[in-house]
């Protein structure tokens, strides 16, 4: 059986200019605090601006260095990490195991590199995060009929 780890994640997210250097500069002052990121996504709001979303930040620098280049704890997006062994159909698998006990996925995005993947979905309060883990937990650990 393939094993997983599901822990929730603090994002913290901000809005940017849309011009060249700007995503850099946010980066670099996360790197320079000790930053490892998991997880970053810009996505483009409007002509004028993204928002930026990364995961985790750890620490008083880090947090300091996030709040000097705009970036704020996302307080209305939770999110879960899910990662293990890639196998098709996982993200679906576990978006109909969340979906049937009715929770409403705010966020998703995965990435597979090799036989690891690592899946986000993110919510809209800590309770359901919380919830969302528990299920997540009880569905990969459910044996699959073939």
């Amino acid at each position: 059986m393939a094993k997983y780890t599901v822990k929730r994640t603090a994002v913290w997210a901000g809005d940017i200019l849309n011009r060249p250097g700007t995503l850099a500069r946010v980066l670099e002052a996360l790197d320079n605090a000790g930053a490892d990121l998991e997880f970053s996504i810009a996505r483009r709001i409007n002509e004028r601006t993204s928002r930026v979303f990364v995961a985790p930040l750890k620490g008083r620098k880090q947090k300091a260095a996030a709040a000097d280049v705009g970036l704020v704890p996302a307080d209305t997006m939770w999110a879960i990490r899910i990662e293990g062994t890639d196998q098709p159909g996982l993200a679906a698998r576990l978006s109909r195991a969340l979906a049937s006990a009715e929770l409403n996925i705010r966020g998703f995005s995965a990435a597979a590199l090799g036989r690891k993947a690592v899946l986000y979905f993110a919510f809209k309060s800590e309770e359901e995060a919380k919830l969302a883990g528990k299920l997540t937990r009880r569905e990969l650990t459910r044996r699959r009929k073939k």
